[in-house]
């Protein structure tokens, strides 16, 4: 088996690529690079591993023709453009927990710093000055720390918040009322949050919904005299905004380590009352470094070795623990949706994927994205389980899970049933074994075959003669019958005729076929 071949393009602790050598893959570290220097190369990888210098661009994906996978040791995934890894099949993954302490811990040193304005002093003081009454600072017990953003950082914030006394309301659309209890803070709407926070802290991506949360209009409706802190991501605030309430006195004061461009070489906040900064050191400790550096490469020999799939932005996680029992299902899904999108006629507006059984009992993510591989393979053949739930979507295709943890004549079954405009079609498939794979269903008619390789799948009237001169045809046009299975309603009725054979069957051998004496339906399958 060849060993998959890693890039790691940004200067990283060097543990990194110790485990990917020791996990099994073959790694090189070229950091440094030009976007030409890195699109000439990027062919050869399955795996590339960045920090915050590489870009990744449609034109580095374009390049990127054998990727699998990109890790980002960090949380910020701005520098990797994730629609277009997605529409071409490459997972994404970050390392959000590795600098979660280290990112916590400064934005507490900054709300300390901003209260007591400790950079000021110590510049004054340093340059043989003694100002001691110039800087009156405020204490942090007893006031509200206003929390936006209460996922796993915001957490962490928080619990330093409470150790210090403080009084915590938390602003998250995702905050559940039970994980505030279990937090000790106080959910709340933003516009509470602003009127009567003292301190603010953001700890939240960079999306639409929360570019500019604090907007010129949310900055003039928190409370005279509060201190704001963003040790998240830049663009989150209205720069200019602060600027004029820093000066106005509105705000009392605001530290920043991160801002709308970086490097902020020239800011307009640069050199206002009462404003702090530091230049994105959020994650910039020993430990935090080493953390992703490892946890990015544990994740992505996972991911290439296994199949395992941790902290991925674009497709659902995976254990390297579940992989080994899901990979017989999402193999079976995968032929399922397969086999449905090459049957069905017309567009496909709803699909449903029922699992039963022990299948009913497992992540349901990854069957679903298996099937939606399959069936996705009837409009385009670059698809994948990353990018297939892209392109459902594109087409409007409505995806519905059903889970029957009943057991019924299989332990475990696997049924997909699209929508289409003679009615709904559903194929239905077990594993036997646990491992292998098998057809139990076609459009209600009962048959047990594997789906493999080339295939020629009949619907015809149950009578006498007609296997004769379905093997006469085939025989006289030199293809080899594999295996052959039949299924039928009831005696006389219709019937399914499924075999597998040696060769791909042609357009030619398919139109002879339907013109035989009792055939309703050809179709030439391929798996």
């Amino acid at each position: 088996m060849t060993k998959p071949k890693v890039l790691i393009s940004d200067k990283m602790d060097p543990n990194a690529a110790r485990i990917f050598e020791e996990r099994g893959c073959d790694v090189d570290v070229i950091t440094g690079q030009t976007p030409e220097e890195l699109k000439a190369i990027i062919g050869q990888y399955e795996g590339l591993a960045i920090r915050s210098s590489t870009t990744v661009t449609p034109e580095i994906l374009a390049a990127a023709t054998n990727l699998k996978v990109i890790g980002r040791a960090g949380i910020g995934v701005d520098n990797v453009d994730i629609p277009t890894a997605s529409a071409n099949g490459v997972v994404v993954m970050n390392t959000p927990f590795g600098n979660s302490i280290t990112t916590a811990e400064h934005a507490i040193a900054m709300m300390l710093a901003v209260a007591r304005q400790i950079p000021q002093a110590n510049t004054r003081t340093q340059a043989g000055e003694w100002p001691k009454k110039d800087f009156m600072g405020v204490e942090v017990t007893g006031k509200t720390l206003g929390l936006i953003g209460a996922g796993n950082i915001g957490a962490i914030v928080a619990s330093r918040a409470l150790g210090l006394k403080m009084k915590v309301v938390a602003y998250d659309p995702f905050l559940t009322p039970e994980r505030a209890v279990e937090m000790g803070v106080e959910k709340a709407d933003l516009g509470t949050l602003l009127e009567r926070a003292d301190f603010i802290t953001l700890h939240t991506p960079l999306t639409d919904e929360t570019r500019n949360i604090l907007s010129r209009e949310r900055l003039e409706q928190t409370r005279k005299g509060v201190r704001i802190v963003n040790c998240a991501r830049g663009g989150l605030i209205d720069e200019v905004a602060l600027k004029d309430l820093l000066e106005s006195g509105h705000i009392a004061g605001a530290a920043l380590d991160v801002f709308l461009d970086e490097p902020a070489k020239d800011n307009p906040l640069f050199g206002t009352p009462n404003f702090i900064c530091t230049p994105h050191l959020g994650a910039s400790t020993t430990e935090a470094q080493v953390n992703v550096a490892l946890q990015v490469a544990e994740q992505m020999s996972d991911f290439l070795l296994t199949g395992g799939v941790t902290n991925a932005l674009n497709m659902p996680s995976l254990s390297a623990e579940e992989a080994p029992k899901l990979k017989p299902y999402m193999a079976l899904a995968e032929k399922l949706g397969s086999l449905v999108g090459q049957l069905a006629h017309g567009e496909l507006p709803k699909i449903s994927i029922e699992t039963e059984g022990a299948a009913a009992q497992l992540n349901q993510k990854p069957i679903v994205g298996a099937v939606l591989a399959g069936l996705m393979q009837r409009y385009s053949q670059s698809v994948n389980m990353v990018n297939a739930p892209y392109l459902a979507k594109e087409r409007g295709i409505q995806v519905r899970e059903i889970r029957n943890e009943r057991e019924g004549v299989y332990h475990t079954l696997v049924r997909v049933t699209v929508e289409t405009s003679q009615g709904d079609r559903s194929v239905a498939g077990t594993l036997f074994g646990n491992t292998a794979p098998r057809l139990v269903e076609i459009f209600g008619i009962g048959i047990e075959a594997d789906l493999d390789g080339e295939m020629l799948y009949v619907v015809n009237e149950d009578a006498p003669g007609f296997i004769g001169r379905v093997g006469t045809l085939l025989g006289t046009e030199g293809i080899n019958i594999g295996t052959f299975h039949l299924g039928r309603r009831d005696a006389g009725g219709e019937a399914i005729l499924l075999l597998s054979v040696d060769q791909k069957i042609s357009a030619d051998v398919v139109t002879k076929a339907q013109a035989l004496e009792g055939v309703k339906t050809v179709k030439a399958l391929s798996f």
